[in-house]
């Protein structure tokens, strides 16, 4: 069973991937030395969101996260059609980051960079990933949180060595608030993945307790090492040429030609450990969605030797295989924020919607503070779809005719073993 600390780890490494190395140039490019600033004021208004999935989170104690409140509250049609979306978004970043991790091993090792070679080392990758997820629960989340360890523990040397250098940045300058929407999306991506643990809730330590403190343990910490990271980055002012290696150029300006090649194995460690922990949280939807009787049942399937869904792990697997090695995640990538943002507005809506039932005890633990964080979480998201570009939701039609077909053909092999389970009610506030 997954921990507190597992829990906070996986929603870390949802979040914490490759963008972490490129993102402190993007943004002091928008807002100059007011970016940690903004890193911190984004997640405040980011929290609204997260409180809502933070009470879902107490309420249910299943694996399936957004997939499963919406489920709940709209019925099996939008249930699919929310994991179906979820699922597909991702598979399609994960076949695209098996890409961006061999790009940095061929940074290193140039002997990457031979096209035959980079396809079957992402086939291996593939394979041991599978592996691990599939070895068992405490095994895969052991692995995620020494990779945690190993990414993270060169970039935090990077700043301390950086500010004991050149000092603390003091001063900051206001940025031109025409440039606020583009701050806004950059910072909608690096926040996301912020509530992965919800998803593989039905194997966490007291879910009701434990998904929620995950969710806000995580998302305070990483708003202070974004932070930190960023004023690191202010100090150390490295060469601007370099905007799309900020963190190794950092590394070089404090480290010489030892920190460029340490922060390039950090972002090997970052980028491998987020698959990892995608592989191993992203197939409870599926399983989850086949034991309510919305996939397949073989989906449900769980090894007697692991104890783990051994053919949700490989099915998820297979399908990002096929999209890294023939590169088609391409036509689904557009969609990893649109997605995300239809998510959390289901999400916002199954809890009011359970509010309005009177389900689960909610009204009796919902104060005068939530006419302040659904509004604002509600405006967030709005605000967030309206600058998705119009090729995305083209998309995202197409991706909801397909997923109605695959609602139709699913059902036929689909077998129910689970209900939705609720606790009846519910006295103190949380």
């Amino acid at each position: 069973m997954v921990g507190l600390l597992g829990a906070t780890v996986i929603n870390l490494n949802a979040v914490v991937g490759s963008g972490i190395f490129a993102l402190p140039a993007l943004l002091f490019t928008a807002a100059g030395t007011f970016s940690p600033i903004a890193i911190l004021i984004f997640a405040c208004f980011y929290a609204s969101i997260m409180a809502v999935i933070a009470k879902l989170s107490t309420v249910f104690r299943q694996s399936g996260g957004s997939q499963l409140y919406a489920e709940h509250a709209f019925g099996k049609v939008v249930g699919f059609q929310a994991g179906w979306f979820g699922l597909a978004a991702n598979m399609a970043g994960s076949a695209a980051n098996f890409h961006v991790l061999l790009s940095y091993l061929a940074s290193i090792f140039p002997v990457f960079g031979d096209p035959v070679l980079r396809l079957a080392s992402i086939a291996a990758l593939i394979v041991m990933f599978t592996a691990i997820s599939i070895s068992g629960t405490l095994r895969a989340v052991r692995a995620i949180e020494l990779g945690t360890v190993l990414k993270l523990a060169p970039i935090l040397l990077l700043c301390l060595v950086g500010f004991a250098q050149n000092g603390v940045p003091t001063d900051v300058a206001l940025p031109v608030f025409s440039e606020v929407e583009s701050i806004a999306l950059l910072l909608a991506f690096a926040f996301s993945g912020a509530d992965m643990a919800t998803v593989a809730a039905g194997e966490t330590k007291e879910p009701r307790k434990t998904v929620m403190l995950a969710i806000f343990i995580n998302l305070a910490g990483i708003a202070l090492f974004y932070a930190l990271v960023q004023w690191a980055y202010i100090a150390i002012a490295p060469d601007p040429a370099e905007v799309d290696v900020p963190l190794a150029a950092a590394g070089q300006a404090v480290f010489g030609p030892a920190g460029n090649l340490m922060i390039s194995l950090a972002a090997i460690f970052s980028v491998a450990t987020f698959q990892l922990n995608v592989f191993f949280a992203m197939p409870r939807i599926a399983y989850g969605m086949a034991r309510r009787g919305l996939m397949p049942h073989v989906m449900s399937y769980v090894s007697p030797r692991f104890e783990t869904p051994v053919v949700a792990i490989g099915a998820y697997a297979s399908v990002v295989g096929l999209l890294s090695l023939t590169g088609s995640f391409a036509i689904l990538a557009v969609l990893l924020v649109s997605v995300e943002q239809t998510l959390f507005a289901l999400t916002i809506l199954a809890l009011v919607v359970m509010w309005w039932r009177k389900e689960a005890g909610l009204r009796a633990t919902m104060g005068a503070r939530w006419l302040v964080i659904i509004p604002v979480a509600i405006g967030m998201v709005m605000w967030l779809l309206s600058q998705v570009p119009p090729d995305a939701a083209r998309s995202t039609l197409l991706l909801l005719g397909i997923g109605l077909v695959l609602y139709w053909a699913s059902g036929r092999a689909a077998v129910v073993q689970d209900g939705i389970d609720l606790p009846e009610t519910r006295t103190t506030p949380v």
